[in-house]
């Protein structure tokens, strides 16, 4: 997991290959932009545009997945994201299934709330459970982010 300032996207320029078309789909961002998904390199590299309100919700069911890893980024408004190591969580709560990529897991006490801000960005990997779009402090707010979207 990585939590930075879009600004300092370079320095994660080599983690994987497709990270630059990412980062720059980010630096570029209209907001204006549609809600949905933009191609930006086919299966290999998306963007889901998500215009949404952080949640109070309790429960804490986090999401890992095997194909992609997730640069979420967060253009305005803030939201609070879980993040646990995918090895400390044991309760599976949904199978991985191919077809959303995704599996899901009972939150455990490593469970880290992140604070992310407006042009700040968090990158989960494989090895990664997370949970995002969570209230700061218990105060609802809006958000406009981008989940983009990296084929491993």
């Amino acid at each position: 997991m990585i939590i930075d300032h879009l600004n300092c996207w370079p320095l994660y320029a080599d983690v994987s290959r497709r990270f630059p078309l990412a980062f720059k789909f980010l630096a570029a961002l209209d907001p204006a932009m549609p809600s949905g998904r933009h191609d930006i390199d086919g299966d290999n590299v998306f963007a889901i545009v998500v215009r949404g309100r952080t949640s109070l919700a309790l429960d804490e069911v986090l999401e890992a997945h095997r194909n992609y890893i997730d640069i979420q980024y967060v253009h305005s408004g803030e939201e609070v994201m879980l993040w646990a190591p995918l090895a400390s969580l044991s309760a599976v709560t949904m199978a991985y299934d191919p077809e959303q990529d995704a599996s899901l897991h009972a939150s455990s006490p490593l469970a880290q709330p992140m604070h992310v801000r407006a042009r700040h960005f968090a990158i989960f990997f494989p090895s990664d459970g997370h949970l995002p779009s969570r209230a700061v402090n218990g105060v609802v707010g809006d958000v406009l982010k981008v989940v983009i979207k990296v084929r491993v």
